[in-house]
């Protein structure tokens, strides 16, 4: 049985399909080291003042009016919208980040590719920012520096739960729950937590959602249609991946598939090298850049399991 959208979500390996992507990794391995670097100036002071300050006055995402803790006010720069996403408070706001960043972020960077997967993830960022520089003084007085690629993950969350509906999530590795379910259960608590009196920067992670919601619907390679998510209509779920676990499995939709196999009069001999050369070119650039050629290789191979 492939890898669809009803299956229970298991990250693959190995192969084309990468379970540690490039991006994936390097966004992992930066923010760590950011971390650590951070936890060195929570030890130190320079001429009294603590290094964790210079740390969010220059690269936190500051509020663009108002008085930071230290009676000066705040430094807005326009590349904080960059810096802040590498930022953490502590050890569990980083885990839970970068835990959900590679949980749903692994089969998005496959299916977009690496480069449009990056510039997804820090738009998500851009735009969680935006919401929160413009937004935080509409609903609250008391304005912070914020920090945490928590707005950049709501991003991936919601793209991961539009391209994958049905997939099931172990809810604290127990109760399966459908991803367009769980996700959308929690962007609505952050709507409804808005106003809360917390260090929780709500608005940054609505605001991540919102811009990656947008980015798909307005990207012409997706095509994205909501009965993708409500069932309407629907044959077999779009977006298969295969895993080296099991046997190639991947297609576009049902009647993509279809015409290959229609078309497919003579059936050439399928190696394993071949499918693996496809996965690759999977994810570096995405299922659009196939040829239909390498869409049928990949077509017949999954009928073979």
């Amino acid at each position: 049985m492939g890898i669809d959208s009803r299956d229970y979500y298991r990250p693959s390996g190995f192969g084309g399909f990468s379970f540690f992507p490039p991006v994936i990794k390097n966004l992992l391995i930066i923010n760590i080291a950011v971390f650590l670097i951070q936890m060195i100036f929570d030890n130190i002071t320079f001429n009294g003042v603590p290094g964790w300050y210079f740390l969010n006055r220059y690269f936190a995402l500051n509020p663009l009016n108002g008085i930071d803790s230290a009676g000066m006010p705040y430094n807005f720069k326009i590349w904080q919208f960059l810096t802040y996403q590498f930022m953490h408070g502590d050890f569990t706001h980083i885990l839970f980040n970068m835990f959900t960043l590679w949980m749903f972020g692994m089969e998005l960077e496959n299916l977009m590719g690496s480069r449009k997967f990056l510039a997804y993830y820090l738009l998500c960022g851009f735009g969680a920012g935006l919401f929160q520089l413009f937004l935080a003084p509409v609903f609250s007085e008391s304005l912070a520096p914020t920090i945490g690629a928590s707005g950049a993950v709501f991003g991936i969350m919601i793209a991961f739960a539009m391209f994958f509906p049905d997939r099931y999530i172990f809810l604290y590795f127990l109760i399966p729950i459908k991803a367009k379910y769980l996700i959308a259960f929690l962007v609505v608590i952050e709507f409804l937590s808005v106003n809360e009196p917390t260090l929780v920067a709500h608005l940054a992670h609505i605001g991540g959602a919102v811009t990656g919601f947008l980015f798909i619907l307005i990207d012409k390679r997706y095509d994205f249609r909501f009965d993708r998510i409500f069932n309407f209509h629907r044959k077999k779920s779009s977006y298969k991946f295969s895993s080296r676990f099991r046997k190639p499995s991947f297609s576009q939709d049902i009647e993509e598939a279809e015409f290959y196999e229609i078309n497919s009069e003579k059936e050439e001999e399928i190696t394993q090298e071949e499918i693996d050369r496809i996965l690759d070119k999977i994810s570096q650039s995405g299922y659009k850049s196939l040829t239909e050629r390498e869409k049928r290789i990949l077509f017949e191979a999954s009928k073979k399991k």
